[in-house]
């Protein structure tokens, strides 16, 4: 008799949390074991991509995962549109770094990356006791299906130290519940799992060989250069030295085939899952396995859909934007961090507006400026409340010009603040799941999410050269990106060693890895998260906010969680 463990664990584990009047008994069941289900290999694939299905789901669906890395940082924001989207102050609350244990999205931070542990842990469980030689299986799928559980595990505890610090940690779903452990201990748990998995990972031998979201050997050393890249932030002790040799291994081939992308387009695409720079990407298929990225629904304008054509189920919420560039007058602000659409270049081609040109070919990366689409003028987005019926004019700036006249003389009396949006406030991103026009519809959810891209790879090596004092080398590396973005390969602002300090590096994060989801890691990292001021943000100094809080419904179902310092009356 097989009890259901995922209930189990929402029980002892309190990765699930459940509410007070939900119950938590386990559920018994005789007739489904794994002596009857798992018959075929058919049904121990379906065991294994159980847990990738919720890694799918909360790395490229989930919006508040990607709330807590974007929101609170100089990148993206979601205003008060007149009356939408205040919303209880919550969005207000990240901008300012006000975080309460009340929160629900950071609430679902806890409970979706425990989530992701329990599940991985539970199908791996299973998967020991399975005969793959009387199944058929080749020699190694064992392996490697249990190692990437393993590898599987790993990521989702590397986001609950980010997001968290130490965290309860588990090896089996048949155990009783646990406080948190330390960061350092989580730190070298996770270390453990990568270091027991990624040799036992399979390895991409075909440079530009499809990607189907398993997790190869490049993706789990990736995920180990990660850690090490962040050690000071995530224990104190600096390993970017560590974090260099793997990366230079991952460039030089040690772990698989992969190379960057000539253009960019290519790497978030419709095509994207033959892109040679894509080490690890949550897989996409219209009506079959549909990803979401770059949150649609809350990102572009009411009516965008009507810019496509009237593309069919592609309605909006008209939420987030980038933190402003420029003041209600035009000027620039002059922060040494945010202005995130001016950070790109004018000669940048990723710097237009987004425009679906036919056949998975597209170009543009905003949504900015007047949205009349240029290959077929009647296809217009228009306004819903301050401009309806007008075509919209999305602008870099964040202030209520419609009240100019009325509640304000001019424009240089409008308040540009969290709080003082419009419908047409804020440039808007469609890097990740582009999306075309009407007539082929059938390809909204073609692209796949990129997770983790050679990219990467060259950043953080270039950052650990940078720290180590080879500011050239870094530059060298940077540059052999950026240079795909410019005519003929000619960037007119490179980075030099002259130019690379503190603020260039994380500017060249921000443009290269714009809404993907790791802002707030890259800010914290640079000791700029809770010390630097940004458009209407005003620094804290006050480091507990490098974490969030756990909710007090996590804290209240398990007695051993422990709230992190700063937080509910501990100092």
């Amino acid at each position: 008799m097989k009890r259901n463990k995922l209930n189990y664990i929402a029980a002892v584990a309190l990765f699930l949390v459940a509410g007070a009047s939900c119950s938590i008994d386990p559920t018994y069941y005789s007739e489904v074991v794994p002596d009857t289900f798992y018959a075929s290999q058919e049904n121990v694939w379906q065991r294994f991509n159980r847990p990738f299905t919720h890694w799918r789901w909360y790395l490229a669906h989930d919006a508040p995962r990607w709330n807590m890395q974007e929101f609170g940082t100089d990148e993206f924001c979601l205003p008060t549109r007149g009356s939408d989207w205040y919303n209880g102050g919550v969005f207000q609350k990240f901008h300012h770094h006000e975080y309460t244990e009340d929160m629900t999205e950071i609430e679902t931070g806890w409970t979706n990356f425990g989530m992701g542990v329990a599940l991985a842990w539970d199908a791996l469980e299973d998967l020991e006791k399975i005969d793959f030689d009387a199944l058929g299986f080749k020699e190694g799928v064992r392996e490697s299906m249990l190692n990437q559980q393993k590898a599987l595990v790993a990521s989702f505890y590397i986001d609950g130290l980010d997001f968290f610090g130490g965290v309860p940690l588990y090896t089996t779903t048949q155990t009783e519940a646990k406080g948190r452990a330390t960061a350092e201990e989580t730190f070298n748990f996770i270390d453990s799992l990568l270091t027991e998995a990624i040799p036992n990972l399979p390895l991409k031998e075909e440079l530009g060989g499809f990607e189907k979201g398993s997790i190869n050997r490049a993706a789990g050393a990736a995920l180990k250069a990660r850690l090490y890249f962040n050690a000071k932030s995530y224990i104190g002790k600096e390993m970017f030295s560590e974090a260099a040799v793997i990366c230079q291994d991952i460039l030089d081939g040690k772990y698989g085939r992969y190379a960057l992308d000539t253009d960019w387009t290519n790497i978030f695409g419709f095509d994207n899952e033959t892109s040679p720079e894509i080490i690890w990407s949550v897989p996409s298929q219209n009506a079959k396995l549909e990803t979401d990225g770059m949150l649609w629904a809350n990102m572009v304008p009411y009516n965008f859909k009507n810019y496509l054509g009237g593309l069919k189920d592609s309605g909006s919420n008209n939420g987030c934007c980038l933190i402003p560039s420029r003041d209600p007058e035009g000027n620039l602000y002059k922060f040494n961090l945010g202005n995130p659409y001016e950070s790109f270049n004018d000669k940048d081609v990723r710097k237009q507006l987004y425009v679906y040109e036919g056949n998975g070919k597209y170009r543009g990366m905003f949504i900015v400026g007047e949205l009349r689409n240029p290959l077929n003028p009647d296809w217009v987005c228009t306004g819903d409340r301050e401009y309806k019926d007008q075509v919209i004019v999305e602008r870099d700036q964040i202030a209520y010009f419609a009240k100019v006249g009325k509640e304000y003389a001019s424009v240089k009396d409008l308040p540009s603040t969290i709080a003082t949006a419009e419908e047409s406030s804020g440039v808007r991103v469609t890097k990740r799941s582009p999306r075309p026009n009407q007539d082929e519809f059938k390809r909204m959810f073609d692209p796949d999410v990129p997770i983790i891209r050679i990219a990467e790879i060259y950043y953080m090596l270039a950052e650990c050269k940078m720290r180590a004092g080879d500011k050239q080398a870094a530059a060298d590396l940077i540059n052999t990106v950026r240079r795909r973005y410019f005519a003929d390969g000619v960037d007119p602002d490179p980075v030099t060693a002259a130019n690379l300090d503190k603020y260039r590096m994380l500017k060249e994060w921000m443009v290269e890895f714009l809404g993907e989801g790791r802002r707030r890691t890259d800010l914290i990292r640079w000791d700029a998260y809770v010390t630097e001021n940004w458009w209407d943000h005003q620094a804290t100094n006050n480091p507990n906010l490098n974490l969030f809080p756990i909710h007090y419904t996590i804290i209240g179902a398990n007695n051993l969680i422990e709230q992190n310092p700063g937080y509910g009356g501990k100092k």
